[in-house]
């Protein structure tokens, strides 16, 4: 009995919290002043019709892009602009590509994370871009995808993953909220994948990716989407191969991560499928999350 007792108190030690279905359900009677999305376009070229209309149907106060895969000289500031959009962007030839839109003022933008110490090069790659919305500090992210792995492209996804934790830590000292979203290329529970052995020696699924996306959220963060929604599939991409739509074989690699200021203010939070279901969709839905006033 006291050998059954030792190890029933392990399990409970190193188990990850969870939050209760019922402190989802009580975080949707409050009321919405702000609603933030994420939205992985996999080329914002061949998706612009389909983020206009995002924009203009009001569904989104500030929305968060990834993967747009042109340069800032090519970014259409002016099509926002014609909506009564303001746009912020960090873009790339071919590659990445970050942006931040809004209708409301997009202040104090900065590019790409810090370097740590003992760091001598800055990040060429154009994954990341924070600013300030309507008082709450947004970040836009494309985290590295980190296939092959192992290899240097999974040595620098766990790089880019360090650089991110640290700013995570700084901007928790402002004491402000903060949302940091986007693609993070992470699946960090087997609730987030439909088949989890299927991804086993993918970067995305590999134990040292979830380590140091749980190392945020120690941090203090919460993952917006596990909040509301702590079971069952809430998927945010789907293979354009194989039917994967259609046969709902999706993972979550799309996330909201909250600050403590940020989190106090949850109202609700979710993945829109609809943009999955339309002609030549991105492979990603948009994610998003509410917060109070």
């Amino acid at each position: 009995l006291k050998k059954s007792w030792s190890a029933l108190t392990l399990r409970l030690k190193t188990r990850t919290p969870q939050p209760t279905a019922a402190v989802g359900h009580l975080f949707r009677f409050r009321r919405a002043d702000m609603r933030i999305t994420c939205w992985n376009v996999n080329s914002l070229k061949a998706r612009l019709g389909h983020v206009l209309d995002y924009c203009r149907s009001g569904q989104t106060d500030c929305l968060l892009l990834q993967e747009l895969k042109l340069t800032d000289e090519a970014f259409p500031h002016d099509e926002f602009s014609a909506i009564g959009w303001n746009s912020a962007c960090h873009g790339q030839k071919t590659y990445n590509g970050v942006a931040i839109l809004s209708p409301q003022d997009i202040s104090d933008v900065s590019r790409n994370l810090p370097c740590l110490i003992g760091e001598d090069e800055a990040d060429e790659q154009a994954r990341y871009i924070e600013a300030t919305v309507k008082g709450v500090r947004v970040g836009a992210i494309y985290l590295p995808n980190g296939n092959p792995c192992p290899g240097s492209k999974f040595d620098y996804k766990l790089a880019w993953m360090r650089r991110l934790q640290a700013r995570a830590e700084a901007l928790l000292a402002t004491e402000t909220p903060v949302v940091l979203a986007g693609d993070y290329n992470v699946m960090p529970q087997k609730i987030d994948c439909y088949e989890p052995t299927a991804w086993t020696g993918d970067a995305l699924w590999h134990p040292d990716s979830r380590a140091a996306f749980f190392r945020l959220l120690n941090l203090g963060y919460t993952d917006a989407i596990r909040a509301i929604h702590p079971q069952g599939a809430q998927y945010s991409y789907w293979d354009y191969q194989a039917g994967a739509w259609q046969r709902d074989n999706g993972i979550r690699i799309d996330h909201l991560l909250l600050s403590p200021e940020a989190a106090s203010r949850l109202a609700n939070a979710g993945v829109d499928k609809t943009p999955r279901g339309l002609e030549r969709p991105s492979d990603h839905t948009p994610v998003w999350v509410e917060l109070t006033d």
